[in-house]
C-alpha cells in the first residue's frame, strides 16, 4: 500500500511511518498540516491517507476537514482517521458521498497492531471501518438532528408520497384513506419539522421534500 501519514506530532507521525514500513506499506509522504495533506493526496494519490483529527493551526477539526478537501479533489480518495478524538460534524462529511473507503479509530482503543493494519487493507479497498464508540456518537447526532426524528410512520409514508409529487387527493388514493386523514397527517408533518402557515402551503410542502430528500 502506498500511504500519506498526516499528524502534526512528530514522534507519532514518524512512529506510524516506521510501522508501516514494517508491514510493507511506502509511506509516499507526510504531513504536518491540513494543507500539507490536501497537497499530498493531490500529488501522490496514494492508497489511503492515516491523519489524524487535530492539527495546526486551532488543533480542533482541522484533519478532519482536510480529508473531506481531499475527498473533494480526488473523489473517493480513501482516509481512515486516526485520533484521540470524535468529532462528529466532519465524520458525516466523511460519509456524505457514500463512496466508502473511509475509517475512524481512535489512538488509545488500537490495541493490536494485526487489527490496525486489517483496517487500513479494508480502507485502502474501498471497506469502512470505524470505533464503537465513534459510530455510537454518529447514531447520537443522528438521532438528535433528524428533523424527521418525530414522525410517525405513517407520516413517512405520507411525505415519502409528497416528495413523488403526489397530490393530496392521489395520497388518499394510495394510501387508502380520506383526504381529512392525509391532510391531518400533513399538518402534523408541517408543526414537527416547524414549518409555520405564514410560509404558505406550496412553500412549506418544499421545504418538507427537501428535509425528506435530506434525510
Amino acid at each position: 500500500m502506498r500511504v500519506v501519514v498526516a499528524d502534526d506530532a512528530v514522534l507519532i507521525r514518524e512512529g506510524l511511518v516506521r510501522l508501516l514500513e514494517e508491514f510493507g506499506c511506502e509511506v509516499v509522504a507526510t504531513a504536518g498540516t491540513g494543507d500539507d495533506l490536501v497537497d499530498a493526496v493531490v500529488a501522490h494519490r496514494p492508497d489511503v491517507s492515516v491523519v489524524d483529527v487535530r492539527m495546526p493551526p486551532t488543533f480542533t477539526d482541522e484533519g478532519l476537514r482536510a480529508a473531506v478537501e481531499a475527498r473533494e479533489k480526488v473523489p473517493g480518495a480513501p482516509v481512515l482517521i486516526l485520533s484521540q478524538y470524535v468529532e462528529v460534524s466532519y465524520a458525516d462529511d466523511l460519509l456524505a458521498d457514500a463512496r466508502g473507503a473511509v475509517g475512524y479509530l481512535l489512538k488509545d482503543r488500537v490495541v493490536d497492531v494485526e487489527e490496525f493494519m486489517e483496517g487500513l487493507r479494508r480502507v485502502s479497498g474501498g471497506g469502512t471501518v470505524f470505533d464503537p464508540q465513534v459510530v455510537a456518537q454518529l447514531m447520537v447526532r443522528r438521532r438528535r438532528d433528524d428533523p424527521l426524528a418525530s414522525l410517525t410512520p405513517r407520516e413517512r409514508e405520507v411525505l415519502g408520497l409528497m416528495a413523488e409529487g403526489r397530490s393530496n387527493p392521489a395520497i388518499s388514493r394510495r394510501l387508502v384513506v380520506t383526504e381529512g386523514a392525509v391532510e391531518k397527517h400533513i399538518r402534523s408533518i408541517f408543526a414537527k419539522l416547524g414549518l409555520h402557515a405564514e410560509d404558505g402551503d406550496q412553500h412549506r410542502r418544499v421545504l418538507a421534500v427537501l428535509a425528506y430528500l435530506r434525510s
